[in-house]
This record gives C-alpha cells, sequence and structure tokens, in this order.
C-alpha cells in the first residue's frame, strides 16, 4: 500500500512551509503529494460543487490556490523520491499541445515523478472566464490525453480530432518512463467509463454524499474488460477516513479493507495531521507506512 497526502498546495501555500513539511513527509514515508487546481474561484457563483453537501467549494474567494504544477515542481526540487500528483487538472481548460511538454519537462527534471490527475471540471464560471466553452469537456478531454499520449510515444507524432489536429509533431524531451501516468479522477458514469477506457489510474472522488467505492471500482474494472483492458493495470487510490488521526478507529484495519476491494494507494488529507503537522506525519509513519512496508 502506498500512502499519499491530499491538498497539498492549498495547505502549505507558503514555500518555507511547503518545503519543511514535504521533506518531513518523505522522511516518514509517504510516497507522493496532490495538488490541486482552480484557476479562479468566482465570487458569486451559481454553480452547484459536488463534493460538499452545502454545494460550496471550502475556504472563501481569498484562498489561495497556487498552481498545481508551479508548486508541484517547487517541491519536486526539493525532495528526492515523492511523487507528484495533480489532483485534479482540470484538462479541457488547458491547450493539450503546450500541457503535453509542460508535463514532459516537469518529469523528465524531477527524474519520473510526476502523475497526471485529470478530471473534466464542474464550475462553469470558471470555464466562462477562462475563455473555454464549458459544453462539451467531457469529449475534449478524451481527445486531449490522446494528443498529449500521442506526442509522449514517439516524434513526428500525428493526431487529428474534433478538437485537436497537428501533423508530424516533435516534443522533446519526452517523459521519463515514455509517459506520464494518467489518472482519472471522479465518481460519475462518464468518470467511471473513462478511466476504464483510458486510465493509467482512477481516483474516485467520494466527498458529498455517502459513496460505495467498492462498487465504482467495480464498475471501473468491467468497463476496462468490455474495452479489451487489464483492469489489474488500472491502479485505484482513494480516501480513507477511518485511518486519520482522531478517527478513534484503527488505522491498520481501515487500510487493509482499503486494499481488500482493490485500493493501491490511500489518500489521506494533510490538514487532518495538524496542529504538528511533522511530529503527526512521522508518527503516522512509525505507526502505519513501516507495519505496511514491512507486511
Amino acid at each position: 500500500m502506498k500512502f499519499c497526502l491530499h491538498f497539498g498546495n492549498i495547505t502549505l501555500p507558503n514555500p518555507e512551509d511547503a518545503c519543511r513539511i514535504m521533506r518531513a513527509a518523505e522522511a516518514a514515508g509517504f510516497e507522493s503529494v496532490i495538488a490541486v487546481e482552480h484557476v479562479v474561484i468566482p465570487t458569486n457563483y451559481k454553480t452547484k460543487y459536488p463534493y460538499s453537501e452545502s454545494g460550496r467549494l471550502p475556504g472563501g474567494v481569498d484562498m489561495a490556490w497556487p498552481d498545481p504544477l508551479a508548486w508541484l515542481t517547487y517541491v519536486g526540487a526539493i525532495t528526492k523520491k515523492l511523487k507528484l500528483i495533480t489532483g485534479v487538472l482540470v484538462l479541457p481548460q488547458r491547450n493539450p499541445v503546450v500541457l503535453a511538454k509542460h508535463l514532459a519537462t516537469i518529469d523528465f527534471m524531477t527524474g519520473g515523478r510526476l502523475e497526471l490527475g485529470v478530471g473534466v471540471g464542474w464550475l462553469r464560471e470558471e470555464f466562462e472566464a477562462i475563455g473555454v466553452p464549458f459544453d462539451g469537456r467531457g469529449a475534449r478531454t478524451d481527445e486531449y490525453i490522446g494528443a498529449m499520449r500521442a506526442l509522449w510515444d514517439a516524434d513526428d507524432a500525428t493526431y487529428s480530432g474534433s478538437y485537436v489536429d497537428f501533423k508530424g509533431m516533435s516534443c522533446n524531451p519526452k517523459p521519463i518512463d515514455g509517459r506520464v501516468p494518467i489518472i482519472i479522477g471522479g465518481n460519475s458514469k462518464f468518470a467511471i467509463r473513462r478511466a476504464g477506457r483510458l486510465g493509467d489510474g482512477f481516483f474516485p472522488a467520494t466527498g458529498g454524499p455517502l459513496v460505495d467505492v467498492g462498487v465504482l471500482i467495480r464498475e471501473m474494472r468491467s468497463e476496462a474488460l468490455n474495452c479489451g483492458r487489464d483492469p489489474d493495470t488500472i491502479a485505484v487510490m482513494s480516501g480513507c477516513p477511518d485511518a486519520l488521526p482522531g478517527s478513534g478507529k484503527d488505522p491498520m484495519t481501515a487500510v487493509t479493507e482499503k486494499a481488500r476491494i482493490g485500493v493501491s494507494r490511500v489518500v489521506l488529507p494533510l490538514k487532518a495531521f495538524e496542529a504538528d503537522l511533522e511530529n503527526n506525519l512521522s508518527e503516522f509513519g512509525e505507526k502505519v507506512i513501516k507495519k505496511f512496508d514491512a507486511n
């Protein structure tokens, strides 16, 4: 089992804090960190946030949301092994050709530690501010994944679609392992199908109403089989509230149950380890991570 910390960039927007805590997390045995994305936060928005009962994003409009790729690049430069994950990057808001170069460069410079978690986005007002159509974002996401992989797979690449079209293009440097792994985030039927069809990984978001992660995993695996893919090649990551400090539950039992249903990376919000982050991360490493490493 791998252990990942979530909301790194908005919990630690200050570079000094990010440096200190991410080094402590790496030393404690955490395998990865996730950075989240919103380019802008509308002062007044009508779109319902799907991952909380209130329908509103946490924090106010003045809350710092550092760009996830910039933040992860910084963290990658001051750590040695920590995997760097977006969770999630709103892919249809980006230019896929420019993004392919950006991601490959970060991966190359950090020794192959980048993983791209993507989603289609939910905040219509943000799309409008950026100047990207909200409608059709799912189809654009699928094409953008294909276009980026074409540029990573080989030189003299060609891709032809409704939203992306190029011929005879080369994009270097290439990612260290040939491709940046792409993790599909979300728990909608479209996200589940996309993960089964296209994902190297699946991160079923479980905020808001109670969601049975086991059901989502089974549905994703079924879709993969229908597409002629081996579902075992699609790594699943998931939250695990019962493993958090202060939950009153046995973290070993909670994480073991996640492993039983097919989860290979447990995601824990960084804020759950406050107020003494360094010591709490170290303690979790000693009591939980090292025990799983020994098994």
